[in-house]
């Protein structure tokens, strides 16, 4: 077991955040949420696979919903509710472990992202209980199917939700993950657009497995090397992109920028002008929660589940959606997808086509 420090916890956050695609929750409250646990006393403890007991009981803490802004009108609803003090996803996993009768010995992320990895550092702290160095997505993704859990039949059920005015439930069944996503997605709908939701809970003998591994080292290794070149003054994508074996595809300015709240989901595009070596091209993004889609030239160019990623060259950080305007200036990288992603069966589920887009998945190697 490794105790995490301070800086050790940004890094990972930072790190999640870059591989988060544009999605994953705030970096900002995700750093606030671990911050506020570790100056209150709390310890964070990272559980290598190999330490953790066959018997031992896991499960996967995280928040559910848009992260785009409500109306005046639509806030003013929640304004007479009363509000819990702890934080969703920690009275999720209570929920679930009196449903079981027994604590859970630890968690995993549910994916890498800024917000929900924060979630379930925040919950495994203030619960005296490690986070595990494996997650099921190696990334951030837009569906609670998108998952190796999924991918390796392992139920998602039974699943605990609240939400920050204390209501609650556990969902004992679904027919299927797709029924898992509906009514978690539609309760965040009903929860000022956020549910906490503890999914997967197994035991460690059935989930190892099936999950992505090392991949909160990873982000950690990730958050350093980002870190390392804004301290020494580059653009962070180049040292990521070539660390980590992925590419860097484009240069330029945002001149368009659109996205909607819907169905619980944040939907959007991004244009983008490119500069430089890339002077007179065009790059245009579309995202749901996560970059998903992109097109160079009126061509289809990367697409998930490789990462596609965005760095703000003002604020020398990643983009996160929805906050992309007219007049940023960019360095577009893409990622590899973990292998776990780019079986026929992965793609089904997160590739193009999934998302109604008629056309198949190429490797961004294949592409560069």
């Amino acid at each position: 077991m490794k105790k995490l420090i301070k800086q050790d916890l940004h890094d990972i956050l930072l790190g999640a955040a870059i591989v988060g695609t544009g999605g994953g929750g705030s970096l900002k409250e995700g750093i606030e949420l671990v911050d506020k646990a570790y100056d209150e006393g709390f310890e964070f403890t990272l559980a290598e696979i190999n330490e953790i007991p066959d018997d031992a009981l896991i499960a996967s803490p995280y928040t559910c919903g848009s992260i785009g802004e409500l109306s005046q009108e639509q806030k003013s609803k929640y304004d007479a509710l009363p509000k819990i003090k702890e934080a969703k996803e920690v009275r999720a996993i209570k929920v679930l472990e009196e449903y079981f009768g027994n604590e859970f010995y630890g968690v995993i992320a549910t994916e890498l992202g800024g917000g929900n990895t924060a979630a379930a550092l925040n919950v495994a702290a203030r619960l005296g209980k490690p986070i595990v160095d494996a997650d099921p997505a190696g990334r951030s993704v837009p569906c609670l199917q998108h998952s190796t859990l999924f991918l390796n039949d392992v139920s998602i059920t039974p699943m605990g939700l609240a939400n920050e005015f204390g209501d609650s439930m556990v969902i004992t069944n679904v027919a299927n993950d797709d029924r898992a996503e509906l009514f978690a997605r539609q309760t965040a709908v009903a929860s000022f657009n956020s549910v906490g939701v503890v999914d997967h809970p197994g035991y460690w003998k059935n989930l190892k497995n099936a999950l992505i591994k090392n991949t909160i080292t990873y982000c950690l290794e990730i958050g350093r090397t980002a870190r390392a070149a804004k301290e020494e003054g580059r653009n962070f994508a180049y040292d990521v992109a070539e660390k980590f074996n992925g590419y860097v595809v484009f240069e330029g300015e945002i001149t368009e920028a659109d996205w909607e709240d819907r169905e619980g989901f944040t939907f959007g595009n991004l244009s983008i002008s490119g500069e430089g070596e890339y002077s007179g091209q065009k790059l245009d993004i579309w995202f749901q929660n996560e970059y998903i889609m992109s097109w160079k030239n009126g061509e289809v160019f990367a697409t998930a589940p490789d990462s596609i990623n965005i760095y703000n060259r003002d604020e020398k950080m990643p983009l996160l959606n929805p906050n992309g305007k007219p007049g940023m200036k960019v360095t577009v990288f893409v990622l590899k997808a973990f292998e776990e992603w780019r079986t026929k069966e992965a793609v089904d589920i997160f590739g193009p086509r999934f998302f109604g887009y008629n056309m198949d998945y190429r490797k961004i190697e294949d592409i560069i």
